[in-house]
């Protein structure tokens, strides 16, 4: 019985000890995050617009918090984020004839390697805002920049319907919760967890629905 208790305790401990000297207008935003960042996630996999109303809540308030903490490179990564929502938003919004004109597709070959393209320089850019800002660049800053070109693209692949985006999602969200269950950000590695298991059945639906069209 005191062993399960003890088990309970570094749990919490886990979850909530980043969060001791945290300002409560921060944890209300963070927890924002949470909500709207999963809503989005769940808009996208029923191939709904809503994913980038909801998106671009998460990631301007992330925006803003990476710059209070003064994380540059992830702050510059959302900053992507959300531009890319607001692409992603006018093109799934687009019609003909009173009708959305943007159906879920496979990539082409032209579409691989421009996808790659931004892999690579999201990932050049990010090292460089790393470098910019004088940060000495660990083991995890070299996952963030590898992740942050992964993430990017698949931003890019769902703004144009691609179902592959959800390959790309489930590939770094796997990467992302070990390491932030590494740093201790035990609320993010659970929300990353929640994005992985919605990723997946996000594949699932669209390919089921490969040549629809958004249900807005």
């Amino acid at each position: 019985m005191h062993s399960d208790y003890k088990i309970m305790e570094q749990v919490s401990d886990f979850f909530l000890d980043y969060y001791e000297g945290a300002t409560t207008f921060n944890i209300i935003l963070e927890a924002i995050v949470f909500i709207f960042g999963i809503l989005s996630v769940y808009y996208s996999k029923k191939e709904n617009i809503l994913v980038y109303p909801t998106g671009l809540i998460a990631t301007v308030i992330t925006v803003y918090l990476l710059f209070k903490a003064e994380y540059y490179g992830d702050m510059m990564m959302n900053f992507y984020y959300s531009v890319m929502s607001v692409y992603g938003w006018i093109n799934w919004a687009r019609k003909k004839d009173g009708e959305p004109v943007v159906p879920i597709t496979r990539t082409n070959t032209k579409e691989k390697l421009v996808g790659f393209g931004m892999f690579l320089l999201t990932m050049i850019v990010t090292y460089a805002v790393y470098r910019a800002f004088g940060y000495e660049i660990k083991t995890a800053n070299y996952i963030d920049i590898f992740t942050s070109g992964v993430f990017f693209t698949a931003m890019w692949y769902m703004a144009i319907k691609k179902l592959e985006n959800w390959t790309l999602w489930i590939f770094a969200d796997l990467i992302t919760v070990p390491l932030y269950a590494y740093r201790g950000l035990g609320m993010l590695s659970l929300q990353y967890v929640i994005f992985t298991v919605l990723a997946i059945q996000g594949y699932i639906v669209w390919k089921r629905n490969l040549g629809s069209h958004v249900n807005a």
